[in-house]
């Protein structure tokens, strides 16, 4: 199966702000919804936002008020906008499905380094 392909990671300082894209599958996307997933070192990957083809949203605690799911029309790219960002955002950045159905195998992510 094609992996979904990340980018749009950096360097950042704390405060500021980057945008992440996620080139995904239409019909995938319409039928499971999307999500972006972050993994530190040490600790297991975790879910930080969703975004299903009616709109729906799901943010994280930890990332409620700073970061922006969305996607395109075409529910083709999804994109996570992350603003305010903080030294505990840091991370690898990862785009597939909510749940285990029509998830597809984890590609590179994208990094997030975010300086105090």
């Amino acid at each position: 199966q094609v992996q979904f392909v990340e980018s749009g990671g950096g360097l950042v300082q704390a405060g500021g702000s980057l945008r992440l894209s996620c080139v995904a599958s239409g019909i995938i996307f319409s039928l499971h919804g999307m999500g972006w997933y972050r993994q530190t070192p040490g600790k297991e990957r975790e879910l930080v936002a969703t975004l299903n083809s009616g709109g729906s949203t799901y943010y994280a605690d930890s990332v409620k008020g700073r970061f922006t799911i969305s996607s395109d029309n075409a529910k083709i790219t999804v994109y996570l906008q992350m603003n305010s960002l903080k030294p505990e955002d840091t991370g690898v950045y990862y785009c597939n499905t909510p749940g285990i159905i029509g998830r597809r195998p984890w590609g590179q992510g994208t990094q997030v380094t975010v300086s105090s």
